[in-house]
């Protein structure tokens, strides 16, 4: 007779060692060749009935998902009593994570049961067959209907199926040092409406504050997905132009939107207004940012999340020292501002033994009391009206309701298998033009090239201009 357990069991795993092919194959012939033979040979789980598996990255600060994981594992094991929940941290990096977690969900050995999904990659595993439909489960959840609708756009496929139940989100905007402003003579409270008005402040802080970095917009390979989202994105959804565009499936090639924000970019590093390139070339430029420059008072501004202020248990003044800014679009055009979501979610491997009672625990870790204790100890905002009208939600962070507001707002990066790949290619377009190795247009051109490289030729369409 099975034992009540009375806690989640917690298996650590060894940080990920590189491997010999790259995640942004497997929906190609690749990844089929990979997935075909666990597809063809699954014979099951080892695992006892009743046992179920969490997998999530602990990597840099992921405590709060491993204490809102133990609660709610705890809770689902006490109303069920014979089962058991095992709760397995997988320390590594992004791209390490990503490749580790669909090496697991390749066999029926080794997958877990739910697994952390980033929604900007969801895409690119739906495509490689490794996630289960969630339409049936959700059809008879209430609390679907409480997420903002682009929040339920992120977990969808292209064909509509629901493929992952969203985690708390962010927000991005620009972070602004109130002492730097005033010293350089700008007016408090600062709102820029364009791109102009974002330049010129940083050009007066050059000009009349020393030794302080005037902007920071995240740009170049060291910097990962930051380059692609908190950089170039927050400028190029602020031109009219898209990576993607939705009706037609292609992606973007001559897009006008790519040469204004690059150029946006070589104006501030060609004019000195933002860090040294030995700076901005740190893969650890944010610890600097956060842990030194933000409470330091030697930055201007910073385009980022609404999470970063879990960084500063040390500098109690932060509220009062930095404001808040919306991102204007180029020339203050359209809603006037920009805004980009992100956030995990999760997913159902379609190899898992049991998605009934897999659902059971999905349901019971994302109810209203689960989802806002983890949202609050995260630092993260909600997208749910339950969450967001929950007791304790609204005030937990002075910055809460700023990044809230802008949550029904948000853009998404394009979900798609490929975006991976052409978020490199973002990446090593910012890296060109902040360091002088190409101007904007050649950088474009390169971008450009890239994509047509990565989809092909018949998944892009160039822009019509307008």
């Amino acid at each position: 007779m099975p034992t009540e357990p009375t806690g989640p069991t917690r298996q650590a795993l060894p940080p990920s060692r590189p491997r010999g092919f790259s995640r942004r194959a497997l929906p190609g012939a690749a990844g089929a060749g990979l997935l075909a033979g666990p597809l063809l040979s699954a014979c099951g789980s080892a695992r006892a009935p009743g046992s179920l598996q969490v997998s999530f990255q602990e990597w840099g600060g992921g405590e709060a998902t491993a204490r809102f994981l133990d609660s709610a594992a705890a809770e689902f094991m006490a109303a069920r009593p014979g089962t058991s929940v095992e709760v397995i941290p997988l320390v590594a990096p992004e791209n390490d994570y990503f490749t580790k977690n669909e090496l697991m969900m390749a066999s029926a050995r080794t997958t877990p049961d739910i697994v952390y999904e980033d929604t900007f990659i969801l895409r690119a595993d739906i495509a490689a067959g490794y996630l289960r439909p969630l339409d049936d489960y959700i059809a008879d959840w209430p609390l679907w209907d409480a997420y903002v609708d682009v929040a339920q756009d992120a977990v969808r496929d292209e064909d509509g199926r629901v493929y992952a139940i969203p985690g708390p989100t962010d927000t991005r905007a620009i972070w602004y040092h109130r002492r730097v402003l005033e010293r350089a003579g700008i007016e408090l409270p600062w709102n820029p409406r364009t791109w102009d008005d974002v330049l010129d402040t940083a050009r007066a802080i050059r000009d009349r504050v020393p030794d302080v970095v005037p902007a920071l917009f995240y740009s170049g390979k060291a910097q990962g997905e930051k380059a692609s989202m908190q950089g170039l994105q927050m400028l190029f959804n602020g031109t009219g132009s898209v990576l993607y565009d939705e009706d037609t499936r292609r992606w973007t090639t001559g897009a006008a939107g790519m040469r204004s924000s690059l150029r946006f970019l070589h104006t501030l590093y060609g004019e000195g207004l933002g860090p040294p390139l030995e700076a901005a070339l740190d893969p650890n430029l944010t610890e600097t940012v956060y842990t030194s420059w933000m409470p330091e008072g030697t930055v201007g501004m910073v385009v980022d999340g609404n999470w970063i202020a879990q960084h500063w248990d040390d500098w109690p003044e932060w509220d009062s020292e930095l404001g808040l800014a919306r991102m204007p679009t180029q020339h203050g055009q359209g809603r006037g501002f920009v805004t980009l979501s992100g956030g995990m979610a999760w997913s159902l491997p379609a190899l898992a033994p049991d998605p009934d009672l897999t659902w059971q625990l999905l349901s019971t870790m994302m109810s209203t009391a689960n989802a806002t204790s983890w949202t609050v100890g995260d630092n993260k905002l909600a997208n749910r009206s339950d969450v967001a009208a929950a007791p304790g939600y609204a005030g937990y962070s002075p910055v809460t309701g700023f990044f809230t507001d802008l949550v029904p707002h948000a853009d998404y990066r394009p979900a798609l298998a490929p975006y991976p790949q052409i978020s490199s290619a973002i990446q090593a377009a910012t890296e060109a033009v902040m360091t002088g190795a190409a101007s904007p247009e050649a950088a474009a051109d390169g971008y450009d090239a890239a994509l047509v490289d990565i989809v092909g030729i018949e998944a892009t369409t160039p822009e019509v201009a307008t």
